[in-house]
């Protein structure tokens, strides 16, 4: 990764115990966005995510008992590359088919790398 990268970041609630179908459609999707130009994908399984006293990962997705908190982000050469692959990717009735988290509760947003070390 370099800082003229761009980076979208993800946070949201999945059902612990579907930690496995929920690695599928991600590997599904990385797969999908990789064919569109990203340069990594990752997914990360909430293990030390403690909820906060005014804000927190948990708090932010309104996490319930019997959910884990998901962590990820794409990396991509640029923002152009990537609002071109979510234009696409977006339009795909197969990536938003039968999504094992609930998207209500996903918080995302994109960014521009400014240190790398």
């Amino acid at each position: 990764m370099n800082a003229q990268d761009y980076v979208d970041g993800f946070v949201c609630p999945v059902k612990t115990a579907n930690k496995e179908t929920y690695l599928a459609f991600a590997r599904k999707a990385a797969q999908a966005f990789k064919q569109h130009g990203a340069l990594s994908v990752v997914e990360c399984w909430g293990d030390d995510v403690p909820e906060g006293k005014l804000t927190s990962m948990p708090m932010a997705v309104k996490l319930e008992s019997d959910e884990t908190v998901v962590f990820s982000w794409i990396v991509w050469p640029d923002r152009d590359t990537r609002n071109q692959a979510m234009k696409v990717l977006m339009d795909d009735q197969e990536m938003s088919r039968d999504m094992p988290f609930d998207g209500k509760r996903l918080i995302y947003g994109g960014f521009a790398a400014m240190l790398v070390e």
